[in-house]
């Protein structure tokens, strides 16, 4: 089957394998953004005169006709199709005759791709947001619920200060809005019309970029055509980066558990359903559940790396290089997102030992508690803290196990409403609203 760029010879197979690579596979995660693109430069050529109504609306059904076969998962890219540009322009003159071969005037299969990453992008964005939030949500929950219960706090893997489960599950929650104002940015970067660049030089049509901005729902457009398309890469880097936070997060959570699960701990509890055996040795329950967690979302870490490495040192303009970027890419989505899920599971079913500190071994973690007192009490601190050194190294310390923090933050004081008001504002900023809208609108044509 011909190319789209194919003349008079034909490509050797074995340069296609090669040259194609996982191109077809990786775009099937675009086909219904390269539809609901199309729609709108369609839409676009219409107003511009390239297209007559008549033509647009029978591109614009035999467009929603594909929209509709993805969604219920009967769209394929054919044997010798290249890619799912190529795939949608073939059906469209196959069932409607040459209005399906007007569809490409002016944009690159350049600009093309560039749009279906960033549409994928940011509905991608979208679901990790909601799952991201799911989690906040479950670990402020039992931050609540067990604000009360104290637990060794540690520092050099040595027994420290006196925490609080409340304090641990809402550490997370906070390192989560962190993780998602990073997020936020990586969307608003992504949210930018490349559309109308054509090859990264520009187009001879008087195309109408404010209008498909406006069709796709766009904050605005990558003005300069030049700079459009060397986003390519740079808006998947700075995605990664976004990845790689709440995945960061999720690795420590991981590690976290499975420390505080182990015997030698046994401060929580990991649900039975989420650990294995061993084949030899049959008391064994282990955490494998979060230890892939870990790994998966250290393997994701390196996901910025990764992409900067094969954009690295490319000059301006287009380069196929760029290609291999969607194979470690579009999938780390789905990688994240199955991470969050296991966590948010995790989380919710963990059962927390309410008697920790009951043990006396933990009895030294209130010694700042004793000399805080001392303190308040009129002694010199550092006073205070040789008296109480020399009283732990003499076996002569004692404390009721109780603390009274109140300052903003500390286990008294936990501040989760005020750590809530932060995540619901910069979910509120992303504005996925008018993306739905603009993208509703656009299926709903006629």
């Amino acid at each position: 089957m011909m190319k789209l760029w194919e003349k008079n010879v034909q490509v050797n197979k074995e340069i296609e394998r090669f040259t194609v690579g996982r191109d077809r596979e990786m775009d099937m995660y675009l086909a219904k953004h390269d539809v609901i693109g199309s729609m709108a430069h369609i839409t676009m050529l219409e107003s511009m005169g390239l297209l007559t109504s008549g033509e647009w609306r029978t591109l614009l059904a035999g467009l929603r006709n594909i929209y509709s076969e993805i969604e219920e998962g009967r769209f394929a890219i054919e044997d010798g199709v290249e890619d799912v540009h190529s795939q949608v322009e073939l059906l469209l003159t196959r069932r409607l005759g040459d209005a399906g071969k007007k569809i490409h005037s002016g944009r690159s299969r350049n600009d093309q791709v560039l749009l279906d990453l960033k549409l994928f992008t940011r509905a991608q964005i979208k679901e990790i947001a909601g799952d991201v939030e799911t989690l906040f949500q479950l670990l402020i929950d039992r931050s609540e619920e067990y604000k009360h219960v104290l637990l060794p706090g540690y520092t050099h893997l040595q027994i420290a200060m006196p925490s609080s489960f409340g304090l641990w599950f809402g550490a997370y929650a906070e390192s989560l809005v962190d993780d998602m104002l990073f997020l936020q940015a990586a969307y608003k970067l992504c949210n930018r019309n490349p559309l109308g660049s054509a090859a990264g030089y520009g187009s001879s049509f008087p195309l109408n970029r404010s209008m498909t901005t406006e069709l796709l729902g766009f904050d605005s457009m990558n003005y300069n055509v030049v700079y459009a398309q060397m986003g390519r890469g740079k808006m998947e880097r700075n995605v990664a980066f976004a990845l790689a936070g709440i995945a960061g997060t999720l690795s420590k959570l991981a590690y976290d558990a499975c420390l505080y699960n182990s015997q030698n701990f046994g401060f929580v509890k990991l649900p039975d359903e989420c650990t294995t055996g061993s084949s030899i040795m049959p008391h064994k329950k282990n955490p494998d559940v979060f230890e892939l967690t870990r790994a998966k979302c250290n393997k994701l870490q390196a996901l910025p790396q990764q992409i900067m490495m094969i954009a690295n040192n490319l000059p301006s303009g287009y380069f196929r290089d760029l290609q291999i970027i969607k194979e470690i890419f579009i999938p780390a989505f789905e990688e994240l997102k199955d991470c969050l899920h296991m966590t948010a599971y995790i989380v919710k079913e963990m059962k927390v030992n309410e008697h920790i500190l009951d043990d006396d071994k933990y009895l030294p973690i209130f010694s700042v508690e004793e000399v805080n007192r001392l303190a308040r009490e009129g002694m010199p601190f550092r006073d205070a803290y040789k008296k109480v050194g020399i009283d732990i190294e003499a076996g002569n310390f004692s404390h009721d196990k109780q603390v009274h923090h109140t300052h903003e933050g500390s286990m008294g004081n936990l501040c989760n409403e005020a750590i809530g008001v932060l995540m619901q504002n910069i979910i509120a900023g992303f504005g996925f609203s008018r993306v739905e809208q603009a993208e509703t609108k656009l299926i709903n044509l006629r």
